[in-house]
């Protein structure tokens, strides 16, 4: 009877976490409705809003020039309220950054497929949205306002960062955009100027 007993609470309690778990998963993937697809510059805000991540690319110093992509953390402002420019932290110990402090030209891409409004669909479909961001990718001035706004947007949404290493020597970058492609239906990238994607019409 005991075991019985102890089986019935096992699977109570296996339950029951497994029910707060998908709660808690549920609120952290909590989003912003999507955009008419329409609306090209909402559409992209939208997608460096809620997304924490993408593949960064510069042009490598070691690889004569080739281009070298790395996935990176960034945050364009705190949760759901962004300013499209996106802000990493990144250490100098890494190609990524040795790379922009000798070359500024980079672009970051980002998909829809990570947030899991794109269902079934392979993340190469059109109506999967994706974005790359095109420009110069810079250093902030340590101690400056933007640097602090950074500080704040990266480790709201990445706590982690908070704990990394000091002697590794992480700064603050910001992508200072200059051109955007943008994917989100059939028939070709929508038409969008970088004055259009920073003050999007709602």
């Amino acid at each position: 009877m005991d075991s019985k007993v102890s089986v019935c609470r096992f699977f109570v309690v296996l339950l029951v976490s497994l029910a707060m778990g998908h709660q808690h998963s549920a609120q952290a993937r909590l989003l912003k409705d999507k955009p008419d697809r329409h609306n090209a510059a909402a559409t992209a805000r939208w997608l460096v809003s809620q997304n924490s991540w993408g593949s960064l690319n510069t042009i490598s110093t070691d690889l004569g020039g080739a281009p070298f992509g790395n996935i990176v953390s960034f945050s364009d402002g705190e949760h759901n309220s962004g300013t499209g420019i996106p802000y990493f932290y990144l250490t100098t110990l890494d190609p990524t950054a040795q790379n922009a402090l000798k070359d500024q030209r980079s672009s970051l891409t980002i998909s829809e497929y990570p947030l899991g409004t794109c269902g079934q669909k392979d993340p190469e479909n059109p109506s999967c949205a994706k974005l790359t961001l095109t420009g110069k990718l810079k250093v902030l001035k340590e101690g400056s306002e933007e640097a602090e706004f950074a500080k704040i947007a990266l480790f709201t949404k990445h706590p982690e960062m908070k704990g990394w290493p000091k002697s590794h020597n992480f700064q603050f970058f910001k992508l200072d955009i200059e051109d955007l492609f943008l994917i989100n239906w059939f028939g070709g990238p929508k038409p969008l100027t970088v004055e259009e994607y920073l003050h999007p019409k709602t």
